[in-house]
């Protein structure tokens, strides 16, 4: 090989990482118990009973929150605990109770701290249920969550999806581990904390090989994988998860975020809601408020509050609204 060849190579070889390319950041867990995601096989069947439909009955089945710590507040913009109310047993008429100071505003602002368990889908289950008896139609979700039980965090997504909330992971919070599946449900998602996957553990795994671990996660894998994709989130998220260690956390940036449909609108929803609208007010309802929505940002969000009422105006009957089929359903913009 020329000398000069061999001169060049070495350069290459020593050439510093380009300084602005984005590096993944893994962390060691440290959640305390260090199971992060774990996930059990299925228990021994027992005689069926039929299962008590929460949003229907008022003979709701006795549970308790015993993962974390749920609180109840009726301002969502709050920025501290003043005025919440701990829940922590989750009886029909313990959750009417909690509920109740919230009916006036029509908001309600849930925050949980701790793991995620079957406990904590019967919490999101039951009080979505009781939001929607009581026409309580906002609704926050304040998550902090080391992770816990996949399967449990599927149902409790799965739970959150039927119920319409928002969910925000705080400056102080974090969403780690399985949390992150219970963090693709919600419609609408804000983060400001750290967010971060691994690895499953199986407990209570029998395998001696990677082949036998592989084929005792595989089913729970693809149980994995169809959760992310009707929730609206990349299935590569599971794929990711796979290849983190489970005493080590990767962490996930804002653009990561963003990319696997983690953050922001959630986009299953967005286009659910888009085809049931269409489907009540029609396709041209649709555009125009589309249209609407874009006009409102380039034109009016600048402005300040009396202004953009103003301008918003103007847009209404630029665009049409009120709708004379749809009223209730138009743009919406918060003009201050």
């Amino acid at each position: 090989m020329p000398f000069c060849l061999v001169l060049a190579l070495a350069a290459c070889r020593q050439q510093a990482p380009v300084a602005d390319e984005a590096q993944p950041e893994t962390v060691p867990v440290v959640n305390g118990d260090g199971s992060g995601a774990v996930s059990t096989a299925a228990p021994e069947p027992k005689p069926v009973e039929k299962p008590v439909d929460v949003r229907k009955s008022t003979k709701w089945p006795p549970a308790e929150v015993s993962s974390g710590t749920a609180t109840i507040g009726c301002d969502i913009a709050a920025a501290s605990a003043d005025g919440e109310r701990t829940l922590t047993n989750l009886e029909f008429f313990s959750v009417v109770d909690a509920l109740s100071p919230c009916q006036e505003s029509g908001a309600i602002r849930l925050s949980y701290r701790g793991k995620i368990a079957a406990d904590f889908a019967d919490l999101v289950e039951r009080v979505g249920a009781m939001a929607d008896r009581m026409d309580i139609r906002t609704r926050v979700l304040d998550l902090d969550s080391s992770g816990g039980r996949v399967e449990d965090a599927m149902k409790a997504g799965d739970a959150i999806a039927e119920s319409h909330w928002t969910i925000r992971v705080g400056e102080n919070a974090i969403c780690h581990s399985a949390c992150v599946l219970v963090l693709a449900a919600g419609d609408d998602r804000t983060i400001d904390g750290k967010v971060g996957i691994h690895r499953m553990v199986r407990i209570g795994s029998k395998a001696s090989t990677r082949a036998e671990l592989s084929d005792e996660l595989q089913q729970v894998y693809q149980q994995l994988k169809a959760y992310l994709e009707r929730n609206g989130a990349s299935v590569a998220v599971a794929d990711l998860m796979m290849t983190v260690p489970n005493r080590s956390l990767r962490l996930l940036g804002e653009d990561e975020l963003k990319e696997y449909g983690l953050d922001g609108t959630n986009a299953a929803q967005d286009d659910l809601e888009r085809i049931v609208l269409s489907r009540k007010c029609g396709e041209d309802f649709v555009k125009r408020k589309d249209d609407y929505a874009r006009a409102f940002e380039a034109e009016c969000a600048p402005k300040k509050p009396e202004a953009a009422t103003t301008c918003a105006a103007g847009l209404d009957q630029r665009f049409g609204f009120p709708d004379r089929k749809c009223p209730a359903d138009g743009p919406q913009p918060d003009r201050g």
